[in-house]
């Protein structure tokens, strides 16, 4: 998405209208965009060519895109307003990212572009496999907390290499392991936002992760009314539109995020504001675009989703493998079936699913090359829920309560670039910690409580005073 100023030049004198269309760029005319210089003037004119007698080639024409397309462009639209890690770049570390990935070939996982960043210090990239650190030189990070996260597609930002030259500022928006990277280049008169997401046909797991993000419970009338409210003012923050309405803020997200879904609304990243632009002349049908397949739409109701189940969906077993990824085993209650399944994989690092078993017809016929079966699915989507339920619980005294065995590793990396982890266990009354170089020697502490209860103060009190030190938990990134 390219974004001007409402004060350019460009447009004195002319009416602003939401809208989409498609632009068919001769490939002569992109040859010639290579070639443009500063010092030399250029005017572009775009206009409508009617079509000469006899030639329909020039004709316009209205471009059908499939569901499956419309479906990942609208769920990347409404992730764009879900909150993130965000951080900024200068257009040197940019231009070092792209070379470093042009110089060097990947021929094993992980494949990712890992973001560290720690409040008042300058973000860091590291590329996998290689654990290669690229310094950069921009504004330190402001966030609150230290993080790290893995983002996929890297290859992609090959695209950006022709807007180097005229890059005065690059900013990173992240949302998480397995959601669109957004990124936004400053032009000067313009802004580009390019957005980067992993979801393919053969990565369907992905999908899971903003499944679990999106909001269950909306009031009614309320999309409504902001989305009436964004017709009438225009381009709004969330900051004013949440203060324009009783609602809790976690209520007037999930109506914009679920507008954003539908198509009526969309969220500009550059100026962080919502305006509202119908992306068809009709309203999206829900129904068509909720599902990317017959098998999809069967998970879901599997795990109840829309009223009362059709089945029941336990996760048995979740065993991390380091260095491996994460392996899973379930049981799905099929009550269509009048039977039970017991799906599982393996997700590798990268979020891909390896090793799979299931014992439906579907997976016996097929396997995995029509796609993943209802179960497998309708398991990965528990995990993902689970997942999100278990880290939004952990910061509550109520879930820290729950706890009883838990190991949590923290790293940092000194000037030099060398990295010094922290291991730290809880089991029980016992809180063990080890650190030291990643390829060094080891120190290791053991420590006793007499209770259960001082044993897990003391384990996450430790656990802040690394994070307070700028220390990243290594299991944020994972997938």
């Amino acid at each position: 998405m390219r974004a001007c100023p409402s004060n350019n030049s460009l447009f004195e004198g002319r009416e602003a209208a939401h809208g989409s269309t498609f632009l068919d760029v001769p490939a002569d005319l992109l040859a010639k965009v290579d070639r443009l210089r500063t010092y030399v003037p250029v005017s572009l004119e775009a206009h409508v060519a009617l079509p000469a007698r006899g030639d329909e080639s020039r004709a316009p024409r209205n471009v059908e895109v499939p569901l499956a397309w419309l479906r990942g462009f609208l769920q990347v639209q409404s992730a764009a307003t879900l909150p993130s890690s965000t951080c900024s770049l200068a257009p040197i570390d940019l231009y070092n990212l792209l070379f470093a990935l042009r110089t060097r070939k990947a021929k094993k996982a992980p494949r990712a572009l890992r973001f560290e960043l720690v409040p008042g210090m300058q973000p860091r990239l590291v590329l996998e496999p290689w654990e290669l650190v690229l310094e950069c030189h921009g504004p330190k990070y402001q966030g609150n907390a230290p993080a790290v996260v893995r983002t996929f597609g890297r290859q992609r930002l090959a695209a950006l290499a022709r807007l180097l030259p005229h890059a005065q500022g690059v900013r990173v928006q992240m949302l998480g392991p397995g959601l669109p990277v957004f990124w936004v280049i400053d032009l000067g008169p313009a802004t580009l936002t390019l957005a980067l997401t992993g979801w393919t046909e053969s990565g369907w797991s992905s999908a899971a992760a903003f499944d679990a993000l999106m909001p269950r419970d909306v009031p009614d009338g309320l999309a409504e009314k902001l989305r009436n409210r964004l017709r009438k003012e225009g381009p709004l923050s969330f900051e004013v539109l949440a203060s324009g309405t009783d609602a809790p803020k976690d209520a007037v997200r999930g109506a914009l995020q679920l507008e954003c879904l539908r198509g009526r609304v969309l969220y500009d990243i550059a100026k962080g504001t919502y305006r509202p632009r119908e992306l068809l002349s009709t309203p999206v049908n829900e129904a068509v675009i909720r599902y990317g397949n017959e098998r999809e739409e069967r998970a879901h109701r599997l795990l109840g989703d829309g009223g009362a189940g059709a089945g029941e969906v336990k996760l048995t077993k979740v065993h991390d493998v380091v260095g491996v990824g994460t392996r899973l085993s379930g049981e799905v209650v099929d009550r269509e079936a009048v039977r039970s399944f017991y799906p599982g994989f393996l997700l590798d690092l990268e979020g891909r699913v390896r090793e799979a078993s299931c014992g439906c017809p579907h997976y016996r016929r097929s396997g995995l090359r029509e796609g993943p079966c209802e179960h497998m699915i309708a398991l990965r989507l528990a995990y993902a829920r689970q997942r999100a339920q278990e880290e939004a619980l952990r910061q509550t005294p109520k879930g820290r309560a729950l706890i009883r065995a838990e190991t949590r590793s923290y790293v940092r990396r000194d000037e030099a670039g060398q990295e010094q982890v922290y291991r730290v266990s809880l089991d029980g009354k016992l809180v063990s910690v080890e650190w030291g170089p990643r390829l060094g020697e080891q120190r290791h502490q053991r420590l006793w409580f007499d209770t259960d209860s001082e044993a897990r103060t003391a384990y996450f009190t430790r656990l802040e005073s690394l994070a307070a030190e700028g220390f990243i938990d290594s299991a944020g990134g994972a997938v």
